[in-house]
């Protein structure tokens, strides 16, 4: 049987699971995040958070950072900025839009990892109900991610077989049920695996679950992160931040 297109109306609907944002970290930014991180790990009074985090990191680091210090403030200034484009992506994207909100930096922090070090699967809280969370890299081992970052093309090197070490040093997120089976059961993967790139950052909801995977050979893994929180500047009907 023969049927018109225009007919049947055919419409395939993409229905997101969640919303994800990246964008690159101007060098300035960069720089001056190294720059800070280099002599503050030097700091006899730097501040460990390993109590506090989950990450597994026995032979680096995991420290608080002010995100008041001066030398920050190109860094606060792009991340909140870039969190209130965060929120309107979400608007255009579900039709839920965020008026009048505000957001501000809860806290920021630095991840200094080395070889075996990892982050086991794990979420992030803020102050704000709303809440999103950001990470970027400012130092990356040259081994980590020598194979690419997963296409369609090298499919077969992110198999769950194999032991390539493609995803070494990796962040993977998960955000629903994730089986081998999936895609047979027409169920869409929930997952994703990606490599870290200098410069590379990433804003997601705080809720969303993430780990980062161990890597082998010499260098440092260096991440800085933050939880947002996303405040009302004016009282909203049916909203609540707490």
């Amino acid at each position: 049987m023969e049927f018109n297109a225009e007919e049947v109306n055919l419409q395939v609907h993409n229905l997101p699971a969640v919303i994800m944002m990246e964008c690159q970290l101007p060098k300035k930014i960069i720089k001056d995040l190294n720059t800070y991180l280099d002599v503050y790990k030097k700091d006899k009074d730097r501040k460990s958070l390993s109590h506090t985090l989950v990450g597994q990191i026995h032979q680096g680091e995991q420290l608080l950072m002010d995100h008041n210090d001066k030398l920050l403030e190109d860094y606060y200034k792009f991340i909140t900025e870039m969190g209130v484009i965060y929120l309107q992506a979400f608007g255009n994207t579900t039709g839920h839009h965020f008026n009048n909100k505000v957001v501000d930096i809860d806290e920021l922090w630095s991840v200094h990892s080395y070889e075996g070090d990892y982050n086991p699967i794990h979420d992030h809280g803020t102050k704000t109900l709303t809440g999103i969370s950001t990470t970027t890299w400012t130092k990356v081992p040259k081994q980590i991610g020598k194979m690419g970052e997963y296409q369609q093309e090298n499919e077969s090197l992110y198999s769950l077989y194999g032991a390539s070490g493609a995803c070494d040093g990796f962040l993977a997120f998960t955000y629903g049920r994730n089986e081998i089976m999936n895609t047979k059961r027409l169920r869409p993967p929930q997952s994703a695996s990606i490599q870290p790139i200098v410069g590379r950052q990433l804003m997601f909801p705080s809720w969303m679950q993430h780990m980062v995977y161990p890597f082998f050979g010499k260098g440092e893994r260096r991440t800085v992160a933050a939880n947002l929180n996303v405040w009302d500047t004016e009282p909203q009907e049916g909203e609540n931040n707490e």
